[in-house]
C-alpha cells in the first residue's frame, strides 16, 4: 500500500490524503512507515550481532554466551551478558558444550588383579594361531540408545574369532563373545585370553 501512495505523492497531483481515503490507510500511518528508522538501540544490536557472529565462527561454533562475553570485552566493547545471549540466540547460534565421558569399565576393588599373561607383547607370528587371544568392549550410540559389542581377536591372525552385541554391559555380554570365540575355532586346552 504505502510504496503505491509514494508513487502518488511523486505525481504531479501529488494528493496524499486522497490516496490514503481510498487505500483506508491513515495519513498518520503512512508518514510514520515513511519516516521509520531503525532506533540507535537497533543498529548497535545489529553492529554487535554481526561481531557476535564472527566471534562465534571463529570458535567453530564452540563459543557459548560465556565465553563471548567475555571475549567483547577483551575487544573493548562492555555488554551485559544477558545482552549477549539475547542477541546469540536471536542470531540462531548456541555454544557447543564437550561431550561427557562415560566410565564403562569399573573393576571391583576387592578382587585381585590377575596376573598378565601376555606381558604387553602384541607381536604375532603366523604359527601362533589359536594361541593368544584379546577381547575388548566398545559402544555404539544408535537411534535406540546404546549398543555395547565386545570382540574376541585372535593375536596370530588378527581376526575377529567371535563377537556378541547387547543393550547393556553385564558379565552376559563377555561370557557370549568367548563362547562364540570357542564355537568357532574350537581351540586346544591352554588359550590364553588378555582383556582389560
Amino acid at each position: 500500500v504505502y510504496p503505491f501512495i509514494e508513487a502518488e505523492n511523486a505525481a504531479d497531483s501529488g494528493n496524499v490524503k486522497r490516496a490514503c481515503t481510498l487505500l483506508k490507510v491513515s495519513r498518520a500511518a503512512y508518514y510514520a512507515h515513511r519516516c521509520a528508522k531503525p532506533s540507535a538501540r537497533a543498529r548497535q544490536d545489529a553492529e554487535l550481532t554481526e561481531e557476535i557472529v564472527a566471534i562465534h565462527d571463529e570458535s567453530n561454533g564452540t563459543y557459548g554466551t560465556p565465553r563471548l562475553h567475555a571475549e567483547l570485552r577483551a575487544r573493548g566493547r562492555r555488554h551485559s551478558r544477558k545482552r549477549v545471549a539475547r542477541l546469540l540466540r536471536a542470531a540462531g547460534r548456541a555454544g557447543r558444550a564437550p561431550k561427557r565421558w562415560r566410565t564403562t569399565t569399573v573393576p571391583d576393588p576387592a578382587v585381585d588383579t590377575p596376573a598378565d599373561l601376555i606381558k604387553r607383547d602384541f607381536s604375532c607370528s603366523a604359527s601362533d594361531i589359536n594361541v593368544r587371544w584379546c577381547g575388548d568392549i566398545t559402544y555404539i550410540h544408535t537411534w535406540e540408545g546404546w549398543l555395547y559389542l565386545a570382540t574376541v581377536i585372535d593375536l596370530g591372525s588378527r581376526r575377529v574369532v567371535g563377537w556378541a552385541t547387547a543393550d547393556h554391559l553385564r558379565t552376559d555380554l563377555i561370557a557370549e563373545a568367548l563362547n562364540n570365540a570357542v564355537a568357532h575355532r574350537r581351540p586346544a586346552p591352554g588359550v590364553i585370553f588378555h582383556s582389560d
